[in-house]
């Protein structure tokens, strides 16, 4: 059972006014619940047959959020509409680079001595 986008024009506007719902979810990716199902996909996809492209379109392969999330659960392409490009383009961008830091660990900056402190005054 389930409510496609036409359906739900009757309640969704009313649950996001009333905040029964946070945002709409046509547009943006619970990454809680759905996300959860969407993860468990893509690893056990992968778990059976190595190397599967997976992936997610519509309006949530524009939506940031929704691009950064299909990024850390591995999917291999986000496609939406052309309008939409240059924010899922900007969007994957970030999240490679949020990974990269998170990923590097961070230099120490060291300490400066005393001669070059006085060098440079």
């Amino acid at each position: 059972y389930g409510f496609s986008r036409d359906d739900v024009g009757a309640f969704v506007p009313e649950y996001l006014e009333k905040k029964i719902i946070p945002a709409d979810p046509f547009q943006i990716l619970d990454q809680i619940g759905v996300g959860q199902l969407i993860q468990l996909g893509v690893e056990r996809g992968r778990q059976a047959r190595p190397g599967l492209k997976v992936g997610i379109c519509g309006e949530h392969g524009g939506e940031p959020s929704s691009v950064m999330f299909c990024h850390r659960v591995g999917m291999d392409y986000v496609s939406c509409s052309p309008y939409r490009i240059p924010i899922a383009r900007l969007a994957a961008a970030q999240a490679v680079v949020e990974e990269k830091s998170l990923s590097t660990p961070k230099a120490k900056a060291k300490p400066k001595t005393k001669a070059k402190a006085k060098a440079r005054k």
